[in-house]
């Protein structure tokens, strides 16, 4: 995945046609959680990442499929809550939530194709039925031997 726009003024750029602005995303830290020594226990350098999902600029249809992938991260208030602890830096870790959210709105932006109802072949009818037939049959020859 290509390197993100870093958080500034102009805002975060998620996909090339979606960016959002920095003020409808907040970022939390906390004290991460694993081994770490003293980093563990002085840096707070857990990321919490939380949007509101109507803060997007998603199409309602685009919207009701992150809400889908996401399912984990959503809140009862229709926030998305990303979380991440695996670098030791606070940077990173932001970076990592960004990434895992651009991740999701990428995917999200992605319409499913439509299924199409196929009949099977004749050929391929008539051989399943041949081989239950064989089957069958096979299965009744096991039967008590008089």
């Amino acid at each position: 995945m290509p390197k993100l726009q870093p958080v500034g003024a102009g805002g975060i750029r998620l996909t090339p046609r979606i960016t959002i602005p920095v003020s409808s995303v907040s970022f939390t830290f906390s004290n991460s959680s694993g081994p770490g020594g003293q980093n563990v226990n002085k840096r707070a350098t857990k990321c919490q990442l939380r949007i509101a999902i109507t803060a997007l600029p998603l199409t309602p249809a685009q919207a009701a499929r992150l809400e889908g992938l996401a399912s984990m991260y959503l809140t009862d208030r229709g926030e998305l809550l990303i979380s991440r602890d695996e670098h030791k830096s606070q940077p990173r870790n932001r970076e990592a939530c960004i990434e895992q959210l651009a991740d999701l709105v990428a995917r999200a932006c992605v319409a499913p194709k439509p299924r199409r109802k196929t009949k099977p072949t004749r050929g391929s009818v008539e051989r399943r039925l041949t081989e239950k037939k064989i089957r069958g049959d096979r299965k009744r020859g096991r039967g008590a031997e008089d």
